[in-house]
């Protein structure tokens, strides 16, 4: 796949049919649809591009470094009684795509029962939604982890599970010919994550899309309520860059679509540009057991339950690194070499909380903004339920003790556990992490309340279009690959319904 890098200090001027912000998983799928479709594509990435075989050598740690956007230290500061949460997200060609552990759910019927009926999106039902989820599973390569593929620590909380009365069932991811090294998160060293830069990039350059990286988005330019285009700056010069277009399509995800729309003066009259964020809060446990585990070995996230869907939990196989999981040990010193020396005995699940959206994204003092996170008393109660149930789940399957996500903190054991109460706990003290925000730029049926209308078109400015995680209406409680690439999708198809605007009226 050739991408274009433009020179360090000269400017990008350049004109075409349809320009898209960003080359994640909504900016590729529009931008492979509209291409194929015969239109004038232009991709414009702010990161750099690495390909599959460069970024598949890469240690963690430099993967970190080159490929997380802030090196994976961005947080949303909590407010109030609300954790810090550690919040992370990819900044290259391929976007977030690159570092997802390949997880693939559909929207649940519950949250479409929402949007339908709380948010008056009609046609957000399972039906109408059916063959967009088709088509991308089918691009992407979607299909069940085999159980021989979980790993022991997967295996051992399942064994806990079934003696506390539920169970874990398989995942399914976009891979094919995964072997199980656990590497998702820091990008797959065998070519086997079937990320955008394998499957829908690809596809647009082949049917004429180009592709530049190092281009920073500002504002979106436009004229007459119609949007003509986009300007910014080349990363790494003094270049400017200027885009004239068409139709305009931001996906620069939920921290950095509203920030471009607020640039522009785009969405000001529903206040809700940078609202509503959603993050699916997430904590990990780590248990020790006396076998030896060597929980990397396997699909990173092949199973999860749902058996507590009721209460806004979802449970999630997971494991890090050993040499990234060193570092997040407890102690200092000797202390922190004591318990990092046992990291083959220690196994991993996480939690997620189907949140009911305290975030708001503001303009900071640099380029990243600054974003707050205020979790709800639901929430909160969610949080410290999965906490206390897997410790449980564990404890149940014959772990030694625990390390639970409290800030520092140390490992205890199952009569420990019994003596903590959570609910004395200041949420500030949990270690908490998302890789999941969405809904800042959210999709309603009316311009009052939301940012983009039903198709995916902003309210304020025609031929403006938002395909990213920004316009899920809610949080999802389940990773939000597959809804957002088909979300996009649906948008594409209402795009390519429309016949493109004549260049003499611009």
């Amino acid at each position: 796949m050739r991408v274009l890098t433009p020179p360090g200090l000269g400017d990008l001027d350049l004109e075409c049919d349809v320009v898209v912000v960003g080359s994640g998983t909504g900016g590729a799928v529009v931008a492979a649809q509209c291409a194929e479709a015969g239109q004038d594509v232009v991709v414009l990435e702010e990161g750099k591009h690495h390909s599959p075989e460069e970024y598949g050598k890469n240690r963690p740690s430099e993967t970190l470094r080159k490929i997380y956007r802030d090196g994976g230290t961005g947080f949303a500061w909590g407010i109030g009684n609300s954790p810090l949460i550690n919040v992370t997200m990819g900044k290259a060609i391929g976007g977030s795509s690159l570092l997802t552990g390949g997880v693939c759910f559909r929207v649940p019927p519950k949250v479409l029962d929402e949007w339908r009926v709380d948010r008056r999106l009609t046609e957000m039902t399972e039906a109408h939604l059916e063959p967009y989820f088709e088509e991308v599973e089918r691009d992407c390569h979607v299909a069940e982890v085999p159980v021989h593929m979980r790993s022991r620590a997967t295996e051992l909380f399942g064994i806990g599970a079934e003696k506390l009365g539920y169970s874990i069932r398989s995942n399914h991811r976009n891979t094919d010919g995964c072997n199980g090294c656990g590497r998702c998160n820091f990008g797959c060293p065998h070519g086997a994550k079937m990320s955008v830069d394998l499957t829908y990039l690809p596809r647009a350059v082949k049917a004429g899309a180009r592709i530049y990286s190092s281009c920073l988005v500002d504002r979106i330019r436009h004229h007459d309520g119609r949007a003509t285009g986009v300007s910014g700056t080349i990363r790494g010069g003094e270049g400017q860059l200027r885009v004239r277009a068409r139709r305009v399509v931001l996906s620069a995800g939920s921290y950095h679509s509203p920030l471009v729309l607020k640039r522009s003066g785009v969405g000001a009259r529903s206040r809700q540009v940078g609202r509503n964020m959603t993050l699916h809060p997430g904590f990990r446990m780590m248990a020790l057991f006396d076998e030896d585990v060597r929980g990397w070995r396997g699909a990173l996230q092949s199973a999860h339950s749902e058996a507590f869907d009721e209460e806004r939990i979802t449970l999630m196989s997971v494991f890090t690194p050993p040499g990234v999981l060193a570092a997040a040990m407890p102690g200092v010193g000797p202390e922190l070499a004591r318990n990092a020396s046992t990291i083959p005995n220690i196994a991993m699940f996480g939690g997620l909380v189907h949140d009911e959206g305290g975030g708001r994204v503001r303009r900071g003092f640099g380029r990243e903004p600054f974003v707050t996170y205020t979790m709800s008393g639901a929430d909160r109660a969610a949080a410290r339920r999965v906490i206390r149930l897997m410790a449980e789940t564990y404890f149940a399957a014959g772990a030694r003790k625990v390390y639970l996500p409290i800030l520092s903190g140390s490992a205890v054991d199952a009569d420990g556990l019994k003596a903590i109460d959570l609910d004395r706990i200041p949420m500030r003290r949990l270690e908490c992490s998302s890789q999941h925000p969405l809904g800042t730029c959210r999709m309603g049926s009316e311009a009052r309340d939301s940012v983009v209308d039903p198709n995916g078109e902003a309210w304020d400015l025609r031929d403006l279009w938002v395909a990213d995680g920004s316009i899920l209406p809610t949080s999802l409680g389940v990773n939000p690959q597959v809804p957002i690439m088909s979300m996009a999708l649906r948008t594409a198809r209402r795009m390519l319904d429309r016949p493109l605007q004549d260049r003499g009226t611009r």
